[in-house]
């Protein structure tokens, strides 16, 4: 796949992935105080996932590009974190919660080794 194809997939992947978290907890009991704190943390750290990866496409140095991309994993693992928390406590679904914890997962990954791949090829 063609470097260009990859960023392509990527960033519509992370957007589509913030579409579902809105979409999830919009459909979250709003009245609950625990789910409303839970859910702003959410919203923060899964949207924050596609933030920082189109902000990396702009990076002005390579240095900057693989720090968008740190902030993009960070922000992936804490949103697996509001998403366990939410499943664990019973104030989601399960099987609602598992698609967004695996897609989660699946984003870190590759952010991960998208990371390890730049570090590999040239010491910053």
């Amino acid at each position: 796949m063609k470097d260009e194809d990859f960023k392509k997939r990527i960033i519509g992947r992370a957007y589509r992935y913030s579409l579902n978290i809105i979409k999830f907890i919009d459909g979250l009991d709003k009245k609950d105080f625990t789910v409303q704190i839970i859910a702003r943390q959410l919203l923060r750290s899964a949207t924050s996932i596609g933030a920082n990866i189109i902000e990396a496409q702009a990076a002005s140095s390579k240095r900057d590009f693989l720090n968008f991309l740190h902030y993009a994993l960070k922000s992936a693992n804490e949103s697996k974190f509001w998403l366990g928390l939410l499943r664990d406590s019973g104030k989601a679904e399960k099987n609602t919660v598992f698609p967004l914890l695996q897609e989660t997962t699946e984003l870190a990954s590759i952010l991960g080794s998208s990371i390890l791949t730049i570090k590999g090829r040239k010491k910053l």
